[in-house]
């Protein structure tokens, strides 16, 4: 028995996921492995969505197995499930929502709205459950953004509110609550003090991911994120500009300081290709997102064009991912918000003590 244990086992550490970067065996992705004669079954758990990439996984694992010299046919049952970010002292959980996905940046203008609802978009295509909450009390864009400009919140009860749907999407924000010429004309314990109602008050229904569009800088409304919820990890927005990247980096520095995991870097605007004659350039300068994420031992998770297509598209409130979901911003978006989710579970797993792998024989 213990010959089929080993080579299971090292097949499972040949077989290596694209999003993590880790085989199968360090994920700990395979359970219930059972061998009857020679048939051989087993559960693969993946905890980050995407159809498309786990049954490329599957294939390539059912194949490897079933070279395997006493194994006639291999069965595989495919699972995907989200981790859930786990209590953390002194901070309250938002009740049916497994992970709190930070998106920030130091400054404004270098597009991390728009990032952010493309981003949560194209995770719920990829096959989550998502809501987005615009933290940004001042200046709150997310209801344009998702074509729900002028809706209202549902009322429950004395003091909760049920989440605006938008493109499938549960949403709350300010943007809901005032109308587009009311400024929040508040001193920063009352904007505070908003955010931890749109939090708190909120009935998120059964999220894998809830991604927060922070306010730009590192002020009262991010110290009060990061001291009363349980955030799962933190993506630093900003364009290759140095003067973006001098902003992201104190961003970088707050979360740091808070305990906040950085999960990476997202570079927007970081290349313009002329539609006219197809030349590209690097406007805003090259190289910048990259050098930030080696500089801070992070991942540089997506880089993203200056294309116009994209600002259009998010100020009618039809973000790039729906609209042209086979486009190449779209499946950069994709790509990112997999890299997210797989850098949430590699998380997950470095803080969890998990069994060994054990192999049946019926």
């Amino acid at each position: 028995m213990s010959a089929n244990i080993d080579s299971i086992t090292a097949i499972l550490s040949q077989v290596v996921d694209p999003f993590t970067g880790e085989d199968l065996s360090s994920l700990r992705a395979c359970s219930d492995i059972r061998k009857s004669g020679g048939h051989l079954s087993l559960t693969l758990t993946m905890c980050y969505p995407g159809e498309e990439a786990h049954q490329r996984l599957v294939k390539e694992l059912g194949g490897q197995l079933s070279s395997l010299p006493d194994v006639q046919d291999v069965a595989i049952d495919l699972v995907w499930n989200a981790p859930t970010t786990t209590g953390i002292e002194g901070k309250q959980p938002l009740p049916q929502v497994r992970n709190v996905i930070a998106v920030a940046s130091g400054k404004g203008g270098v597009g991390k709205s728009t990032t952010t609802v493309n981003l949560a978009l194209a995770m719920q295509q990829l096959g989550a459950r998502v809501g987005i909450l615009d933290a940004d009390i001042y200046g709150p864009s997310q209801a344009q953004m998702l074509g729900a400009a002028g809706q209202r919140p549902e009322v429950v009860g004395q003091k909760s509110m049920l989440p605006v749907q938008a493109h499938g999407l549960q949403s709350m924000s300010m943007g809901y609550l005032l109308s587009d010429k009311t400024p929040a004309v508040w001193r920063g314990p009352m904007a505070s003090g908003a955010l931890q109602q749109l939090l708190f008050q909120t009935q998120w229904q059964d999220l894998d991911y809830l991604f927060v569009d922070m306010p730009p800088g590192t002020g009262d409304v991010q110290l009060t994120l990061a001291q009363q919820v349980p955030v799962s990890g933190a993506v630093i927005v900003t364009t290759p500009q140095d003067i973006a990247l001098l902003d992201a980096k104190k961003g970088i520095e707050m979360f740091t300081k808070v305990k906040i995991p950085v999960l990476g870097v997202v570079e927007n605007m970081a290349v313009h290709v002329c539609s006219n004659c197809g030349h590209a350039e690097h406007i805003f300068g090259q190289g910048g997102g990259q050098k930030i994420a080696e500089d801070y031992d992070c991942e540089l998770l997506g880089s993203l064009p200056l294309a116009l297509s994209i600002r259009e598209l998010t100020d009618s409130g039809r973000p790039s991912v729906i609209t042209e979901p086979e486009s190449s911003i779209a499946q950069v978006y994709r790509g990112t918000a997999q890299r997210i989710a797989a850098k949430l579970w590699t998380n997950h797993l470095s803080q969890e003590s998990l069994p060994e792998i054990v192999v049946t024989d019926d």
